[in-house]
């Protein structure tokens, strides 16, 4: 052809092969993204046949990392992040600061120098969020406690991650890389830093007070003209504009312009669609950005260094493991959620890839670290399923054999029993309620609007907390251990209303509470058709489907007020 076609070449076999190998290691069960990086190793220049253009490649990777913290930003919700925080904020820099100490330890062994060090160290202790989510979302935990906490987790990392993103040119030169301002001295490289952070921090003051306004309006001047068209296309250049422009005029980087332009964009009513409508583009984009990752990998260094890679992908799945469950522990949060949040964090991924391509660019990073990098995150990212689903076996089998991991279940914890001041009439004939979350929280209203007593069961050691603070009886702890239910004193309770929508535990629950206490009432609360019938004939008691009981509230409200029309 007379005209050059080497973007569309890059971005025809880019998404073409990334279908392909999606598609199978979906069918394996793998994380598709396993089969986008495959597919940009495939068309690299590590490797034979067709090599698509890197550059063009390195560009759409871009839009896809503008898009992929666009909708991070769009999801990010402080008050989830409050709810947790107590254990998510200490919990995410502990964790950063264990990984990359193990990382640094590892490469300056090797003979690297500190600040390629650093930054190996760093792309090693940050989890992909958007395997966390798919994963989450697999499980269906994603609304529960243990997915809050690893959700919040993994957004503290995000942030620690922007402002390391921000922060490594501006030190570059101090770390024995590449600096583009040229000096080196200690009082030039505080300048820089001091620069750079007073860019960024005019950045975030200009997002605050104007963007936050501005933003939501344009959504809403957009939305009234009724167009999907022009409401996709706003949200779109509004994600990669207001990148772009704190990139050349305040030298922030794609990813925290973007992030702050979903953060923003949050506050408009039409949020959600928002979110919907860019979700094709943002998929679509997010693939070439796993595709041009590959394409950097070079699949020799799996046979040149097998024991550095094995080294790495130890520290990923077994040394970041390990300390997410031991501060999860140390919280005193159960061993399921300790072990569903080391789970989640056991992979690295996009935050990874692109800390170790600033790195090689600014001359901290060797190749064959990206490349080491690059292995251990497909290696990671495609056993993650299989650890997931080895969180409650394994959690069966540790009680089972280990002396040691009954007592952690049965430690002496003062949020896991009533207080002794508690008055003892109060609990007997009242309701123990499993779950103070989103419904949990409106039933408690109710039963205090109408006197009545209650205790809640609730993993979520904040939450529990904070009723106490507001004299209300609560326990910390999973109520589908009998421990958790006892406290509650459910052998006295009159009803055990589970404000969860889990229907295995919620079976659980109600086998121990009827052991205790055989004629309870039992109230339980779920999504499906099917597991209501189920619960219904296993649990003798009424179960609640969320959609059809908001049906019939509304349909209810609107016949009430049309019967007293006249």
């Amino acid at each position: 052809m007379p005209h050059d076609v080497s973007l569309i070449a890059t971005i025809a076999m880019g998404f073409g092969l990334a279908m392909v190998f999606g598609f199978l290691a979906n069918t394996l069960r793998m994380p598709p993204l396993v089969g986008y990086l495959l597919a940009g190793i495939l068309i690299g220049p590590a490797t034979p046949g067709f090599v698509a253009d890197v550059g063009l490649a390195g560009q759409l990777a871009e839009i896809g990392v503008m898009l992929l913290m666009f909708g991070v930003g769009l999801h990010f919700s402080l008050a989830d992040l409050m709810a947790v925080k107590r254990i998510a904020v200490p919990g995410a820099i502990v964790q950063i600061g264990a990984a990359t100490a193990m990382g640094m330890g590892l490469a300056l062994w090797w003979g690297w120098s500190l600040g390629g060090a650093l930054v190996f160290g760093l792309s090693l202790s940050v989890a992909s969020t958007v395997v966390l989510l798919r994963a989450l979302e697999a499980k269906g935990l994603l609304k529960s406690v243990n997915g809050q906490i690893a959700v919040g987790w993994l957004v503290v990392e995000d942030l620690v991650m922007v402002l390391v993103l921000v922060l490594l040119p501006a030190v570059a030169g101090l770390l024995g890389g590449a600096t583009s301002s040229g000096g080196g001295s200690s009082s030039d490289l505080l300048g820089t830093i001091g620069l750079t952070l007073g860019k960024v921090g005019a950045f975030i003051a200009l997002m605050l007070l104007v963007g936050r306004r501005l933003l939501p309006k344009l959504l809403w001047w957009v939305a009234r003209t009724g167009s999907r068209e022009l409401f996709t296309l706003a949200v779109v250049a509004v994600a990669v504009g207001v990148a772009f422009g704190a990139a050349k005029l305040f030298d922030v980087s794609f990813a925290l312009g973007a992030f702050f332009a979903g953060m923003m964009m949050r506050e408009s009513e039409f949020a959600h669609r928002a979110a919907d409508e860019s979700l094709p583009l943002r998929d679509a984009f997010a693939v070439l950005f796993f595709v041009s990752v590959g394409m950097l990998f070079d699949p020799a260094v799996i046979l040149a260094e097998p024991l550095k890679l094995l080294a790495v992908v130890a520290i990923i799945l077994v040394g970041k493991t390990l300390a997410a469950v031991a501060l999860v522990l140390l919280f005193r949060y159960p061993l399921n959620t300790a072990l569903t949040v080391g789970a989640s964090l056991a992979q690295i991924g996009e935050f990874s890839f692109i800390l170790a391509g600033l790195g090689v660019a600014l001359k901290l990073l060797p190749t064959e670290g990206q490349s080491l990098i690059l292995a251990g995150a497909l290696i990671s990212i495609a056993l993650n399923a299989a650890l997931f689903a080895a969180v409650d076996p394994l959690r069966r089998w540790v009680l089972a054999r280990s002396s040691l991991a009954r007592k952690l279940e049965l430690r002496d914890d003062p949020l896991a029993e009533l207080p002794q001041s508690t008055d003892p009439s109060l609990l007997a004939g009242h309701v123990v309620l499993v779950g103070h979350g989103r419904v949990g929280r409106r039933i408690a209203a109710e039963l205090q609007q109408h006197g009545l007593h209650f205790v809640v069961a609730e993993q979520n050691r904040e939450a529990v907390e904070t009723l106490r603070a507001k004299g209300i009886s609560a326990v910390s702890g999973d109520a589908q251990t009998p421990e958790v239910l006892v406290q509650a004193h459910v052998a006295r309770a009159a009803m055990l209303v589970v404000a969860i929508p889990d229907s295995v535990n919620a079976r659980q629950m109600v086998e121990i509470a009827r052991t205790l206490n055989p004629g309870i009432q039992v109230v339980l609360r779920t999504h499906n058709e099917e597991e209501a019938a189920l619960l219904r004939q296993e649990c003798q008691g009424e179960v609640f489907l969320d959609e059809h009981e908001l049906a019939r509230g509304m349909s209810a409200h609107i016949l009430g007020r049309m019967r007293g029309t006249p």
